[in-house]
């Protein structure tokens, strides 16, 4: 089979690509701008780090020092890039620095990406009660596998100065204008490449040789690109992917729904991965973690279905 297309086409695909990127944006800058907003104006009147301290006997079984509740619960409602923020203000061994992160990739901006989720056929709340149940059963899991690494994580404790609370709005002005165009651009680029791979015929050559590892996770065969958006690029992000193909009648909503289960344990690996390894996190029990819990998630899900039906 010959791969080309015209220039001509190329351009019409662009084109009608634009508005349904417009709309999804528009779509998931609704959801967005508020909880951003709504979190960080909590997070500067201390409500957060109140809530922390009736998790600080908890993450003592975890083996993490009380205070590092703060960190997860800020990672939990708005970023990593947050998380990172308070660990590095931290006294932290790189042992426990890796408890937390794994922590926080399973379970990071909940508020935001259950909204997501729910367009495109997810139960919001269960897939939050999965990522927060998952991401301390992965501490659990990490505290008794993890050898001794007293090393400390970055070698120096960073002081937080705390902003006035205009400072703080300033901020997420300028962020969230900046956060638009980057959304905007990135879901326009994925819509143009769909359907450029469509028009082309390699969505069937792209689904080929990952079935093995859809099958592996027990994900439905052809799941492979929303996969790789949701693994490269994040729930966000794949969720416009799914939104589209759902509505070109490519995927249907229990399909989407299924490689949700998995994308809530393990998204955006490149550059969670990428960030956490700079400073110091070992890649190798970032990946392996997550791609266990989301292995056991999608098959526990499926075994559940299996007995309930018997």
């Amino acid at each position: 089979m010959e791969y080309n297309i015209s220039i001509r086409k190329t351009l019409d695909i662009v084109t009608e690509s634009l508005r349904p990127s417009v709309k999804t944006t528009l779509w998931l800058l609704k959801i967005m701008l508020p909880i951003s907003l709504a979190v960080r104006v909590l997070q500067h009147l201390g409500v957060i780090a109140w809530c922390a301290q009736w998790l600080d006997p908890v993450f003592q079984y975890l083996g993490l020092p009380g205070a590092s509740a703060i960190a997860f619960l800020t990672g939990a409602s708005v970023t990593t890039y947050a998380c990172i923020a308070v660990m590095l203000s931290m006294a932290l061994t790189l042992r426990q620095a890796t408890i937390i992160t794994i922590m926080v990739l399973i379970c990071h901006a909940l508020p935001l990406e259950c909204a997501v989720v729910k367009k495109v056929g997810s139960k919001p709340f269960r897939m939050a009660f999965i990522r927060i149940v998952g991401a301390f059963l992965a501490a659990l899991y990490l505290n008794l596998v993890l050898p001794e690494m007293n090393a400390p994580f970055c070698g120096v404790v960073q002081t937080l100065e705390v902003p006035s609370l205009s400072t703080v709005l300033e901020e997420w002005a300028m962020s969230s204008v900046r956060l638009s165009f980057m959304i905007f651009g990135i879901i326009w680029a994925l819509m143009i490449i769909q359907r450029l791979m469509d028009r082309l015929g390699l969505m069937g050559k792209l689904v080929k040789p990952l079935e093995p590892i859809m099958i592996f996770f027990g994900l439905p065969r052809h799941s492979a690109y929303l996969w790789l958006v949701g693994n490269v690029l994040g729930i966000s992000y794949g969720s416009a992917a799914m939104i589209d193909l759902e509505e070109t009648g490519k995927i249907t909503r229990e399909e989407a729904d299924e490689v949700n289960y998995h994308l809530v344990m393990n998204h955006s690996m490149l550059e969670d991965t990428m960030v956490f390894a700079s400073l110091g996190v070992s890649a190798f029990w970032i990946l392996s973690t997550r791609m266990l819990f989301a292995f056991l998630v999608v098959w526990g899900k499926k075994m559940i279905k299996l007995i309930h039906n018997s």
